[in-house]
């Protein structure tokens, strides 16, 4: 028998789930949905919360588990296949050596992940379109998101982070992250009342100088220091004004308010570069020192 909160958690997930798969249209009728399985409580919660709601859902659609063995060592091989074989869904689990990959290029010392992560997604995808998977979905959560935002804002200079709905890079799948309106704490808790099998997520060795775990230990600083900033952040993404940014290939800063051809040519005076005509007199010249 659940208590009243745990109710409330189970009616949460499934109601923020429900509503993010909605507002971008992940699943559609006929899809065959490919869930991607890395043994750690988001997946494990995602491919759970979608098979009660495709039980009530409006459209009919499928739904494959997938895992793949990268081969670490003291990876537990039998736990995913044994925990799938009681849901009574489709599963496949693929098998790479990717672990000796990553051990060979990588220097000793130095983050994995990224690596690895590429490797894993390169075999997924592939399997997804040998298969006719119309979707992949992804266990990222509302926070792995808000993370992905401060990583590609401090270390890569762009304001980037993960969209709930993408097309793969070579065009051959639609991603999906039904987990997007949903908080890892939540997660955390609903884990433990489902009572996963979850396998370690230090199957590489300790990654403790990985940029994300800082990022987070922020995010949890501040949300102690401000509950309710991170959510505030998340809405930020999806509330996004062009205009107010710098970013000349999303918003057409060179057309607004420009006259005719005049401001074409102050344009290229003020870089330097020759004109058809000298500067039109309504735009004075800038001496610059």
């Amino acid at each position: 028998m659940l208590s009243v909160n745990q109710q409330k958690l189970v009616k949460r997930l499934r109601r923020q789930v429900g509503q993010a798969i909605a507002d971008y249209q992940m699943i559609e009728d006929g899809d065959r949905v490919m869930v991607c399985l890395s043994g750690g409580k988001d997946s494990y919660a995602l491919l759970d919360i979608l098979i009660e709601l495709r039980r009530r859902a409006p459209v009919d659609f499928e739904l494959v588990a997938v895992h793949m063995d990268q081969k670490q060592p003291d990876y537990p091989a039998d736990v995913l296949p044994n925990y799938l074989r009681t849901l009574g869904i489709p599963f496949h689990i693929l098998e790479q050596d990717t672990y000796s990959v990553v051990k060979r290029v990588v220097p000793e010392g130095k983050t994995m992940c990224s690596l690895c992560s590429r490797l894993r997604r390169g075999a997924l995808y592939t399997f997804a379109a040998e298969q006719g998977m119309t979707k992949i979905a992804l266990g990222h959560h509302r926070d792995d998101i808000v993370e992905t935002l401060f990583l590609n804002l401090f270390h890569g200079g762009r304001l980037a982070a993960m969209p709930p709905k993408l097309l793969s890079d070579d065009g051959r799948n639609v991603l999906i992250r039904p987990l997007a309106y949903v908080a890892e704490e939540d997660l955390v808790d609903y884990a433990v009342l489902r009572d996963f099998p979850i396998i370690p997520c230090n199957l590489c060795g300790s990654q403790e100088n990985l940029q994300r775990k800082v990022i987070k230990q922020m995010l949890v600083d501040w949300e102690r220091q401000h509950p309710g900033r991170i959510e505030q952040i998340f809405r930020s993404i999806a509330n996004v004004k062009p205009s107010q940014l710098a970013d000349r290939e999303i918003f057409d800063f060179a057309g607004l308010g420009a006259r005719g051809g005049a401001a074409a040519d102050v344009h290229a005076w003020l870089a330097g570069e020759p004109a058809a005509e000298p500067p039109s007199k309504e735009f004075p010249r800038i001496h610059v020192v």
